[in-house]
């Protein structure tokens, strides 16, 4: 198959995109909630279980900060700069025709991952993490949702500059 057929078959081409990408932010958005509920519903603040010790844990805890716990307290800029990029990930949706498919995945997972975060800030005043994999950072599922997104813009980044 020509490599000019093939990256064809590699771009979605959704009518509008923004339905499509609206429908699977929607879905993480869910997800992330849920499992932040049953949590909530199980856990105290700071209650942990052992799940495959040392590597995997839950651990109920209300993350004030971004990553890492980075720059606690700032809500108001956390909301703000969540929401310039929901908006810019929007805008990208309703302008463009078409869009590779790992673009789109990466786009779509990041509007979902943010919604969800602005959600709980918004609501509780912080993020509710809870998943702990060995030493790193506990995370949700808006988390990982993002940090996936970002990893598909930056594969799709860096196979468009080999072409």
């Amino acid at each position: 198959m020509p490599a000019g057929q093939r990256a064809k078959e590699q771009t979605l081409r959704p009518t509008p995109l923004l339905p499509n990408a609206a429908a699977i932010g929607a879905l993480l958005v869910a997800a992330d909630q849920f499992t932040k509920s049953l949590i909530v519903a199980a856990f105290l603040p700071g209650q942990s279980i052992s799940l495959g010790y040392p590597w995997l844990h839950l651990t109920y805890v209300q993350n004030t900060g971004a990553a890492f716990g980075l720059l606690k307290g700032q809500q108001v800029l956390f909301i703000l700069v969540s929401c310039l990029v929901i908006g810019c990930l929007i805008r990208e949706f309703l302008i463009r025709p078409v869009m590779p498919a790992r673009m789109f995945w990466g786009c779509a997972l990041i509007l979902g991952g943010a919604v969800g975060s602005v959600i709980d800030r918004v609501r509780l005043g912080y993020v509710i993490d809870f998943i702990g994999v060995g030493l790193w950072p506990l995370f949700n599922v808006a988390d990982s949702a993002i940090t996936i997104g970002i990893g598909l813009l930056l594969w799709h980044s860096l196979r468009r500059g080999r072409s």
